[in-house]
């Protein structure tokens, strides 16, 4: 890869939700995918075991979120979840 190829902040956030799916789907047998970035709220889909666990929203609010915010302070405000 080119050094010098800069990465979009849609593909900084995507990737982020890739590693964030891959310890989901390791340790929970759940998955979590991109759907869109739009007025600085990521908006994400749960998969697998996720999609009827009753600490989903926990999952989206607190570790998704507390992640994105971490790595994103400025140009994430929330993640929310989409069915």
């Amino acid at each position: 890869m080119d050094p010098k190829t800069e990465f979009t902040l849609e593909d900084q956030m995507r990737g982020l939700i890739e590693q964030l799916d891959a310890y989901i789907s390791t340790y929970h047998g759940g998955s979590v995918e991109y759907v869109n970035y739009q007025d600085r709220v990521v908006h994400v889909r749960l998969g697998g075991a996720c999609t009827e666990c009753p600490l989903s929203s926990t999952t989206v609010k607190g570790w998704i979120e507390g992640t994105f915010k971490q790595f994103f302070p400025t140009e994430v405000e929330a993640v929310e979840q989409v069915h």
